[in-house]
C-alpha cells in the first residue's frame, strides 16, 4: 500500500524552501521583490513545480505574498506589522521568562548557553546574518522555559516575518556590544529570580527593538 510513497521530492522542496529563506533574511532578496519561477528554477537547478512548491510554502509562513495577476514577491514588513509582532513576542516571552521556576534545568542551560554564544558572535565580528541568528536563539530560548512546543513553534513564525528586516537592523545599530551587555542584563535578572524587573525589562528591550525595525523598514537599501 506503500508503493507509491516517495520523499526525494519534498526533501528538494525544503531545500529550495531553506536557500530562498536564507536570501531573504540575509537582505538578497529585498522585501517586494517578485519571485520568479522560471529564474529560481534556472538558478537553482530544479523543475519550476518544486519552486513553485517553495513559494507557497513561503507565503504560508508570511515572508512573501501572492497577488492576483502579478505572482509571488518577497512580503514588505509594514510598521503595523512590527507593532504587532513585537506585542505577539513580550507575552510569549514574557511568560517564559515567569515560568524560569518551574522550567527543568535543560531549558534553563539553554538560554544560557544561546547568551553565550550570542556574545562569542560578537567578540568575532560576524556578519549581520550570523548575529540575527544567536540572537534570536536568546529569544526562542526564553519561550521555550514555557516548555510547549506550540508556543516555541508559534515564537518562530512571528519572528520569522520580523527576520526580514532583522539584519538590516543589526547592519545599521552596529552596536555589538550595546546588545550583549542588554540580553546579558535580562539573563542576569532571571538568573537572580527577579521575574517582575527581568520583563520590564523585555518590555524596554522590545520597545528599543521595535524602534530599530521602524527604521530598518524606512531606510532604503544601500
Amino acid at each position: 500500500m506503500y508503493e507509491r510513497l516517495r520523499v526525494d521530492r519534498s526533501t528538494t522542496v525544503d531545500r529550495v524552501v531553506d536557500a530562498l529563506r536564507a536570501a531573504l533574511f540575509s537582505g538578497d532578496l529585498e522585501p517586494g521583490t517578485p519571485l520568479r519561477e522560471q529564474p529560481l528554477a534556472e538558478a537553482l537547478g530544479v523543475a519550476r513545480s518544486t519552486v513553485r512548491e517553495a513559494m507557497t510554502m513561503l507565503v504560508t509562513e508570511g515572508l512573501a505574498v501572492r497577488e492576483p495577476n502579478k505572482g509571488v514577491s518577497v512580503a514588505i514588513l509594514h510598521p503595523a506589522a512590527v507593532a504587532d509582532i513585537c506585542r505577539a513576542r513580550f507575552v510569549l516571552e514574557s511568560a517564559g521568562i515567569r515560568a524560569w521556576f518551574d522550567a527543568d534545568e535543560p531549558a534553563r542551560e539553554r538560554v544560557r548557553a544561546a547568551m553565550r554564544t550570542f556574545a562569542a558572535t560578537a567578540k568575532e565580528g560576524a556578519d549581520p546574518e550570523a548575529m540575527t541568528e544567536t540572537h534570536l536563539a536568546i529569544h526562542r530560548s526564553l519561550v521555550a522555559l514555557t516548555g510547549s512546543e506550540r508556543l516555541t513553534a508559534t515564537a518562530d513564525s512571528i519572528t520569522g516575518e520580523a527576520r526580514l528586516a532583522l539584519a538590516r537592523v543589526d547592519a545599521l545599530r552596529q552596536d555589538a556590544k550595546q546588545q550583549v551587555a542588554s540580553h546579558r542584563k535580562l539573563v542576569r535578572l532571571l538568573e537572580k529570580g527577579e521575574l517582575d524587573e527581568c520583563v520590564e525589562e523585555l518590555r524596554r528591550h522590545l520597545a528599543g527593538a521595535e524602534e530599530s525595525l521602524l527604521e530598518a523598514i524606512a531606510t532604503p537599501p544601500s
